[in-house]
């Protein structure tokens, strides 16, 4: 089951759960690079499949600030509640056809929050050392390196002109706006809700990137530029517990 538009547009709803965390996600950069939709659905677990946009799959790096995070009830923690995060990510719906996010791996540099999304969320969390560097002009530089790998990911890019939210039915739209990520869990795949305003598009201007990461995952190097290029200042957000995706 496809999902339809009426049914990415439902998914902005806020869910009828209590949440558990606040998060702030900003100075995002979305590089996508298309791939055979076959190549990818090979990768996925039982119950997920592909979800393309002009017959392609995509699969995207995501480097990114994670700030203010915190239980719903508890302040946030110098030292803890901010951090860096760089993802693997391509997009899947499940049998009922709700769109999400399926995450390769989540690169990280605070310990606690690498423990409890592998324990709580069960997502493939990975211990990096990371640096982000914002100068005068907002040109963010950002690196990272996993535990045990040699090799040093560097990204230099700028958030350029806000394009504002984007229109349903376009690439931006298809990529951007998701709100669940599914997760494969020792009781079989979860689902789960996150809440946030569309978000703010922005052009970016990228002078530097790594594709290290598909390495790392098993996937093959794209060998090419990003076919896709994004940015957005950022989100606050509303996460909820994983539920059994066969949920409505």
């Amino acid at each position: 089951m496809t999902p339809t538009l009426a049914q990415r547009l439902a998914m902005r709803e806020l869910p009828a759960l209590p949440f558990v965390m606040h998060q702030c996600w900003e100075q995002l950069l979305f590089l996508h690079w298309s791939f055979d939709p076959t190549l990818i659905q090979a990768s996925m677990p039982p119950g997920l499949t592909v979800h393309v946009f002009d017959g392609k799959a995509w699969v995207a790096i995501v480097p990114f600030l994670m700030r203010k995070i915190r239980p719903r009830f508890s302040p946030a923690v110098p030292g803890v509640s901010n951090f860096l995060e760089t993802n693997l990510r391509t997009y899947v719906y499940d049998e009922q056809g709700r769109p999400g996010v399926w995450f390769y791996s989540l690169e990280c540099n605070q310990p606690l929050a690498v423990w409890v999304a592998r324990t709580g969320f069960y997502l493939p969390y990975q211990h990096a050392s990371m640096t982000a560097v914002q100068g005068p002009d907002q040109r963010m530089i950002y690196t990272s390196q996993r535990r045990g790998d040699a090799q040093v990911s560097r990204f230099e890019y700028q958030l350029r002109s806000r394009v504002g939210e984007a229109e349903p039915g376009s690439l931006e739209f298809f990529l951007a706006e998701r709100y669940a990520l599914f997760s494969k869990t020792p009781r079989g795949l979860r689902l789960g809700r996150v809440h946030h305003r569309p978000y703010p598009v922005a052009q970016a201007e990228v002078s530097s990137w790594d594709t290290r990461l598909f390495t790392l995952n098993g996937l093959p190097e794209p060998g090419r530029p990003p076919d896709h290029i994004m940015g957005s200042e950022g989100v606050q957000v509303r996460v909820f517990p994983l539920q059994t995706t066969d949920l409505p």
